[in-house]
């Protein structure tokens, strides 16, 4: 497992082309701040009550030298997936499929609770499923709605290990390389490992690294 501290288009052209393969990533998005300041998102907010420092955005108009890296970088015939909500990927969509990348469809994270919101409250995130080249997925049987609890009380915006589990179970065999740019809480990570997987993580956030590093200390006492 190998990380750094850069931002993550920059960290992204120390790496080799064709070196890793498989990306899984939910980057800061932009509409999260928006959510994060009319007070839909309250688990984001920055308080003496949270532990939780706010981490920066990454705009959307940076996506095209992002997926740009992010294509030189995935092998041949690999997959990525990027958790997004409904506004980005709009943006995400035709910026993936400009640089090269060919998209097959969003799947439906389930978080088997109800959000926050006003109207129609969301209960579910888009995972973007993309293809470099043609690689066939290992269980054709798994369906495009996937079900996970959401993490409570964990950090901004952290996965469940499970539901990534899946992504990189389906894409990868045991002692390829998964990928994160925007590695936040670690899950890809740690999912990554618990599979015999090889891990290359990114975050700009100290609060990224150190909830991170706390979290692998924390495995290791249970374990």
């Amino acid at each position: 497992m190998l990380l750094d501290q850069l931002d993550a288009v920059e960290w992204l052209k120390t790496l080799p082309s064709g070196s890793v393969d498989l990306f899984v990533t939910d980057p800061p998005y932009e509409s999260l701040e928006k959510h994060r300041k009319i007070g839909t998102t309250t688990r984001l907010k920055v308080s003496k009550s949270s532990s939780n420092e706010w981490f920066a955005i990454f705009p959307n108009s940076r996506f095209d030298e992002l997926l740009t890296e992010m294509y030189r970088v995935l092998k041949n015939n690999r997959h990525m997936y990027i958790f997004c909500d409904q506004e980005t990927m709009f943006h995400l969509k035709p910026a993936a499929e400009q640089v090269g990348f060919r998209f097959w469809k969003p799947i439906v994270w389930n978080k088997m609770a109800i959000g926050m919101g006003y109207h129609y409250r969301a209960k579910y995130e888009f995972v973007l499923f993309f293809e470099k080249g043609k690689r066939k997925l290992n269980n054709l049987g798994i369906p495009d709605i996937l079900e996970a609890k959401r993490v409570v009380r964990g950090y901004p915006t952290e996965k469940p290990v499970d539901l990534i589990k899946i992504l990189i179970e389906q894409s990868t065999i045991e002692g390829e390389t998964v990928c994160d740019p925007f590695f936040g809480s670690g899950s890809a990570l740690i999912a990554a490992s618990e599979l015999k997987r090889n891990s290359l993580g990114n975050d700009i956030s100290p609060s990224a690294h150190e909830y991170f590093k706390q979290r692998l200390s924390n495995k290791m006492t249970e374990s």
